[in-house]
C-alpha cells in the first residue's frame, strides 16, 4: 500500500471472460491516440499482486513507541496493492483480471468478493491452505498513515500457476507490486516481457531490485521515498534520472505536490496535484497507477493520462479506506474536468495578438 496522497458504485467495472482473461483491447501506449467522438478501446489490465484484508484503526493521534491511544473508528477493508489497483483500475473502466493467492479463513471469500463485486476476473485467484494476507494500518487525523503486512497467502505466490501466462498474454498491461515474493513478480514480468505486454512496476515496499527484473520493466512507478531508496538521490529528478539507466520510464509520485514522469530522450513532465482534503491516504497511490494504467491503455497523451490519474486519487484521499475510497469512471471525469478548468483560470485569457 502506498502512502502518497496524490489524490462506487460497480459503475466502469471491467468484463471479463469466463477464465478471466480481459476482454476489449488497448494496449497501453508511450504517445497515444488523438480522440474522436467514439468511445475509446477498452484497457486491458492484468494484476499480478497482493490481496490482504486491511484492519483500519483510525485516531486523532497515532501512538508512539510503547504508547497506547484510544482509537476513534476501525474498519475491515479489501487491500493489497495488487487487489487496490485491480479494483482501481476496474472502476476506471478497465478490464481487469487478478492473479494472486487468498487463504482459506474468512478473510478469502470476502477478498475474492470484493474483488468480483468491482468487476475484476478472478478466475486466476487461488486459495490456498492457511490465512490470507492481511495489513494492520492506524490513520491519524490528518490522514497519515503507519502498516504492518502479514503477507499470509500472498507469499505463496512464488511463480506462474497453469494459465497464468495465457492470462497476462491477453492484456495489455501487467500491474505489479513487491507485496508478492520476488521470485513469483519477475515470473510474471518475464512472460509478459515474451508476449510484448506493458509492464506497469509499483516498487513497494521498497527494496533493491534485481536486474533482471529492471530489464522487463516498460513503466517504473515509485512515490519519492522509494525513488531515493532505489536512486540514492533525494531530489526527485535526479532520482528519475538515475532509474532511467535501468528502465525506459519513470512517475515518481509525489504526495500534494502532484508528480513527475520522465522518459528517456524526452524532457521531464511535472504534473500538479488536484485540491483535495485529505482523510486517508492508504490507497492514494494505487489508485493512481490504477486510473493512469487505464488512461494509457486507451491511448491518451501521456500528460493528459498524469492528470486524469491525479483527479483519481485526489478523489481516493477525501475518503476513509483502501479499495472503499477508489472512485468510479464518472467522478474521476469530473474532477479531472473541474482540475483543467481551474488551470485555464489560472493561466488567465490569452494574450492579445
Amino acid at each position: 500500500m502506498s502512502t502518497d496522497p496524490t489524490a462506487a458504485t460497480g459503475q466502469g467495472a471491467g468484463a471479463t471472460g469466463a477464465t478471466g482473461t480481459p476482454r476489449a483491447a488497448g494496449r497501453p501506449g508511450h504517445a497515444g491516440r488523438s480522440h474522436t467522438s467514439e468511445a475509446p478501446p477498452r484497457a486491458r489490465i492484468v494484476v499480478l499482486g497482493s490481496a490482504n484484508m486491511d484492519l483500519a484503526a483510525y485516531t486523532r493521534v497515532a501512538p508512539a513507541r510503547g504508547e497506547t491511544v484510544t482509537g476513534e473508528s476501525f474498519r475491515t477493508v479489501a487491500g493489497g496493492k495488487g487487489a487496490n489497483q485491480a479494483i482501481a483500475a476496474a472502476r476506471a473502466g478497465g478490464s481487469v483480471c487478478f492473479v494472486g493467492a487468498v487463504g482459506e479463513d474468512d478473510f478469502g471469500p470476502r477478498l475474492r468478493a470484493a474483488l468480483d463485486g468491482a468487476g475484476v476476473g478472478t478466475g486466476p485467484l487461488r486459495t490456498v491452505p492457511g490465512p490470507s494476507g492481511i495489513a494492520h494500518i492506524v490513520v491519524d487525523g490528518e490522514g497519515h498513515n503507519a502498516i504492518v503486512v502479514v503477507p499470509g497467502a500472498n507469499g505463496t505466490v512464488t511463480g506462474l500457476a497453469d494459465g497464468d501466462e495465457d492470462v497476462i498474454a491477453a492484456a495489455g498491461a501487467l500491474l505489479l507490486q513487491l507485496e508478492l515474493p520476488l521470485d513469483g513478480v519477475l515470473a510474471g514480468a518475464r512472460a509478459a516481457h515474451r508476449h510484448g505486454v506493458r509492464t506497469v512496476l509499483t516498487p513497494a515496499p521498497a527494496r533493491p531490485l534485481p536486474d533482471g527484473l529492471l530489464a522487463v520493466t516498460d513503466l517504473l512507478v515509485p512515490n519519492e521515498h522509494e525513488a531515493a531508496a532505489l536512486s540514492g538521490r533525494s531530489d526527485p529528478r535526479a532520482a528519475a534520472r538515475v532509474l532511467l539507466e535501468a528502465v525506459p520510464e519513470v512517475v515518481v509520485t509525489l504526495g500534494a505536490a502532484g508528480c513527475l514522469y520522465a522518459a528517456r530522450g524526452r524532457e521531464p513532465l511535472a504534473v500538479p496535484a488536484l485540491p483535495a482534503k485529505a482523510v486517508d491516504t492508504t490507497a492514494a497511490g494505487d489508485t493512481f497507477v490504477g486510473a493512469l494504467a487505464v488512461a494509457l491503455g486507451e491511448g491518451r497523451p501521456t500528460a493528459r493520462a498524469l492528470e486524469w490519474a491525479t483527479a483519481a486519487s485526489a478523489l481516493s484521499v477525501e475518503r476513509e479506506g483502501a479499495s472503499s475510497s477508489m472512485p468510479v469512471r464518472a467522478e474521476i471525469d469530473a474532477r479531472a474536468a473541474a482540475g483543467a478548468r481551474g488551470r485555464a483560470n489560472e493561466a488567465g485569457p490569452p494574450a492579445a495578438t
